[in-house]
């Protein structure tokens, strides 16, 4: 197994619900490492640049305005199959479909405010991490 890194993000509902500690101390208990972490507050314009592969789909306004009114907790884990691990960590993305224990079972009401994000791949993670941190950001 590799260590990777993944991108986080706690959304705007897990921040108001204030269950921002809870979530990552399911990350470090799965032993995946914080190695980059900031809150920050998205503009439109800001997540849908993020959102960008998505600009097509029915769900794209509602995405980003969404993750545009309130703050965010963005990271970066590393760990060993880093990836796999964050995303069997959040649950399937409609929490109607997640797994009991899993974040979006335990802490979302709706697809629509699933709570977190999490890289689907390698090379998303490296876009992703990319888009939110520059390289002396992250801690080695």
């Amino acid at each position: 197994m590799a260590v990777e890194r993944t991108l986080s993000i706690i959304k705007p509902d897990g921040v108001k619900k204030g269950v921002i500690g809870n979530i990552l101390n399911r990350f470090e208990t799965a032993g995946l490492k914080l190695v980059a972490m900031k809150l920050v507050q998205l503009s439109k314009k800001e997540a849908e640049g993020f959102y960008a592969v998505h600009s097509d789909k029915g769900f794209f306004d509602e995405l980003t305005t969404f993750m545009s009114s309130g703050p965010v907790v963005i990271s970066v884990l590393e760990g060993e199959s880093a990836i796999a691990k964050n995303r069997e960590l959040m649950g399937a993305t409609n929490p109607k479909d997640a797994d009991p224990g899993t974040i979006r079972a335990d802490y979302s009401e709706y697809v629509g405010e699933n709570t977190v994000h999490g890289s689907d791949a390698p090379d998303t993670a490296r876009t992703e991490i990319a888009y939110f941190f520059a390289e002396t950001e992250l801690v080695n």
